[in-house]
């Protein structure tokens, strides 16, 4: 029970903290607060990890740095289509590249029904009618599939980051590494504004909610849940993070778009439940 607890906070305080990013980007704009984001949680990470002190081989290094990138490229990604679509479709649309994973390495005829279902929910949310008003930004839509895409990449590199390694070090070493992803974009489009003392409070709160608690309640949750439970737990964060959208953005979804959600829910939902011994997505 205690576990299932450790989830749920993590998805609230991920979902909160992306809402919480979103209400930055008029100010440090998406680049430049995921340059923030991810540069303090780094930080955190770092202090509370110290991987410095483990000496480690060329292969986990290189290993490090392409979980790194894929983490630094996903985050930026799910930014800047955060700042053109709402919260709720940005995390439904990027839970797809997991979702997609999971469905490729299964042999089960039951996941082609799940393919078919996530396809329909990607279907509805697409701007097919130049006449419908309440279409969605179509670049929106395709930076945060390519953010899933590099989520899946990310949960690959990540899986075999954390063979024969601490998950702590493995995460603290990947996240400086995704920092250095950020920076230039954070500098290049944001440099007068990231480097403002007045919106560190506010980044250092969107980098313990989004990335340094979750991660956390995360390796507590995964020592006694097997990860189908977990799997089937954590589809539920795309409506989650439509709920804090609409609490804090106030981003009202339509009935297409809600269903959408619930199309990519509910493959996700099967998928994890159908297969076993598999590592679940860890959340950006």
């Amino acid at each position: 029970m205690l576990s299932l607890f450790y989830i749920l906070i993590s998805m609230l305080s991920i979902q909160f903290g992306a809402s919480l990013a979103k209400q930055l980007f008029p100010i440090a704009g998406p680049s430049g607060t995921t340059m923030l984001r991810v540069c303090l949680a780094a930080l955190i990470l770092l202090i509370i990890w110290r991987p410095w002190r483990i000496k480690f081989t060329s292969t986990q290094i290189k290993l490090f740095t392409g979980y790194g990138i894929c983490l630094g490229a996903m985050n930026i990604l799910f930014y800047l289509a955060l700042a053109r679509i709402p919260l709720g479709i940005a995390v439904a649309l990027e839970f797809t590249g997991p979702l997609v994973l999971s469905l490729i390495t299964s042999k089960k005829a039951i996941d082609i029904f799940w393919a078919i279902l996530a396809g329909v929910g990607i279907y509805l949310v697409l701007p097919v009618s130049e006449t419908n008003a309440n279409a969605l930004d179509l670049i929106g839509i395709l930076l945060a599939l390519a953010a899933g895409v590099f989520w899946a990449l990310y949960i690959i590199f990540g899986q075999n980051s954390g063979k024969n390694t601490h998950s702590g070090h493995a995460t603290a070493i990947g996240m400086t590494f995704a920092a250095f992803v950020t920076i230039p974009f954070g500098v290049y489009f944001n440099s007068a504004e990231v480097f403002q003392i007045s919106i560190l409070p506010l980044g250092l709160a969107i980098a313990v909610l989004s990335s340094a608690l979750p991660y956390s309640l995360e390796m507590m949750a995964m020592k006694n849940i097997s990860t189908t439970t977990f799997g089937v737990l954590m589809s539920l964060e795309p409506a989650i993070a439509a709920l804090m959208g609409f609490l804090f953005l106030n981003e009202n979804l339509t009935a297409i778009q809600i269903a959408a959600i619930a199309c990519i829910i509910v493959a996700s939902v099967g998928s994890a439940a159908s297969l076993k011994n598999r590592s679940a997505p860890v959340p950006n």
